[in-house]
């Protein structure tokens, strides 16, 4: 054995990625439906850095890994971050869940006065809310990672503890919640029979038609031709409606006239339908309304399939990498749309790494920058900033020729990656200390974590349902963002299979990352005031 440490000692980076693939595998052992995921990669690090504990390697890595993580998730989620700050219902669940994170880091730090340092507290704060960046923040401004051990030792409860708190909470509440139907798009070819709408012209008739629907093609004289707002509807024209419902079609044809399907697919000499994967840079980023084809080209876009969900051609929808547009266009322009979409699977999981490197270097600058605050001395947002800056790039999509969004795969590689990194590196570096610590204080420190995440899930959840009145899938997706684990959420969407979880959980995660890294900062410069 002794063999075996030394060699794990003088090979850091084997060590560091045979806990990832360690950790991987323990945290895919599900017992009662609760698997710890990437988090049992920390504790696969603890005790392999208890066994070898020169093998960790430096601790720039670590950050490295973090910084991934939490610029791929700004450049997610920034456009839901910001709609969540304006719009009535994200007000209140970030009211909810600020609330909620406040009061429990306030529990945790209170826990001090029972013999605990701040060290140990915000690590315990950092476990029971599953912050791997409150942890980070906690390490580099103390510059110790004493903080971790009280992190690794709240940690599994911060996973399986809101779990719980959902499962009990949805059989108290008796909520029964159907799963929608999927988005897929529902079609309808209808002859106009209706006088009333004689001499109108499309973007009139729209006007009239029920919310979702879209006409995506006309039929008039044996041939299909496009819509344009300015077409004048006659007697007999054939119109392609589309809408991801199918009440409002059927609605739709008895407001205007017959069904008669097959008069427009059938006969596809003047268009036809031309499915493409979005991955030109020129397109990425852009809004379906603000599309310029090359000259001479005829085509509409009649919807947009983004994950598993098919979307309507709106003018405001972006276009992100990866989606699959569906097209309607005349054979002769088929090899000049593909061109002009990219049409490349492969170039759906490519990112930019210059404007990676321009907005990972923007977020450093601007979080090393010196702030003051009343009684607080000076400090710095750190990551906190770069997480800032990157949901401001999410939001914006792209500046020009630089293209800030990322597809979504290569999204998931990125951040997956930094973050199972940091969580490798900083359970290795920690080993040796959380041995010698868990045995004595480890029982205190995991009550004390208990006591802390049911002030957080449980004021989150008050607010949520009984101040606020939010929908219990909204409060479902406003706990799991201000507890963070992704485990979380995925045990919330069979509770609530809605999308109102994952929605609550991109619009409140990021901000409640920033409330976590600031409440550590302010607690820091507190205790050193």
């Amino acid at each position: 054995m002794e063999a075996v440490r030394t060699f794990l000692e003088t090979q850091p980076l084997l060590a560091l990625f045979l806990t990832i693939a360690l950790g991987y595998l323990v945290g895919e052992i599900t017992i009662k439906g609760v698997a710890l995921g990437s988090g049992a990669v920390l504790f696969v690090g603890l005790g392999l850095g208890a066994f070898a504990p020169k093998s960790a390697p430096p601790a720039l890595l670590g950050t490295l890994g973090l910084l991934l993580f939490l610029y791929g998730i700004g450049i997610q989620y920034g456009a839901q971050f910001f709609r969540g700050l304006t719009s009535r219902d994200g007000v209140k669940a970030n009211a909810a869940a600020c609330l909620g994170v406040i009061a429990s880091g306030l529990v945790a730090c209170a826990f001090i006065h029972f013999g605990i340092t701040l060290a140990d507290a915000l690590g315990m704060f950092a476990g029971s809310g599953t912050s791997t960046a409150s942890l980070q923040v906690a390490i580099a401004s103390m510059k110790s990672s004493n903080a971790a051990v009280a992190y690794s030792v709240t940690y599994p409860f911060g996973v399986a503890g809101p779990i719980l708190f959902l499962y009990v909470l949805n059989a108290a509440l008796k909520a029964k919640i159907p799963k929608p139907p999927a988005k897929i798009l529902e079609t309808a070819e209808i002859a106009l029979r209706n006088a009333s709408l004689f001499g109108l012209t499309l973007s009139e008739l729209s006007t009239r038609l029920p919310a979702g629907v879209v006409i995506a093609a006309v039929r008039r004289a044996h041939h299909n031709q496009l819509p344009s707002d300015d077409f004048t509807l006659r007697a007999d024209d054939v119109l392609l409606a589309t809408a991801t419902e199918r009440r409002p079609l059927d609605e739709a044809t008895a407001l205007c006239g017959e069904a008669q399907p097959g008069r427009i697919s059938s006969h596809r000499e003047d268009l036809d339908y031309l499915r493409v994967f979005a991955s030109s840079p020129s397109v990425v980023g852009t809004a379906l309304g603000n599309l310029r084809f090359p000259d001479g080209v005829h085509c509409a876009v009649a919807h947009v399939r983004r994950g598993d969900a098919d979307l309507l051609s709106t003018p405001d929808l972006i276009l992100e990498a990866g989606d699959r547009v569906g097209l309607l266009v005349s054979n002769a322009h088929r090899a000049r749309v593909r061109a002009f979409f990219g049409d490349s699977i492969k170039g759906t999981a490519d990112l930019s790494f210059i404007c990676l490197g321009i907005g990972a270097a923007a977020g450093l600058l601007v979080g090393a920058i010196p702030l003051r605050a009343p009684g607080l001395g000076a400090f710095s947002l750190g990551l906190a900033a770069l997480l800032l800056v990157a949901l401001c790039l999410g939001k914006a999509r792209r500046s020009g020729p630089f293209v800030w969004v990322m597809p979504l795969s290569a999204n998931l590689v990125l951040r997956n990656l930094g973050l199972t990194i940091f969580l490798a590196q900083v359970g290795l570096s920690c080993g040796p200390k959380f041995v010698a610590t868990v045995g004595t204080a480890g029982p205190l420190l995991l009550l004390y974590g208990v006591i802390t995440l049911l002030v957080l899930v449980g004021v989150t959840a008050v607010c949520c349902l009984w101040i606020f009145r939010l929908s219990f899938d909204t409060s479902v997706g406003v706990i799991c963002g201000a507890t963070g684990n992704p485990a979380i959420l995925a045990f919330a969407n069979r509770i609530a299979p809605t999308d109102q979880p994952d929605v609550m959980y991109a619009m409140i995660f990021p901000s409640m990352t920033i409330v976590k890294v600031l409440f550590v900062q302010i607690a820091i410069a507190i205790a050193a005031g």
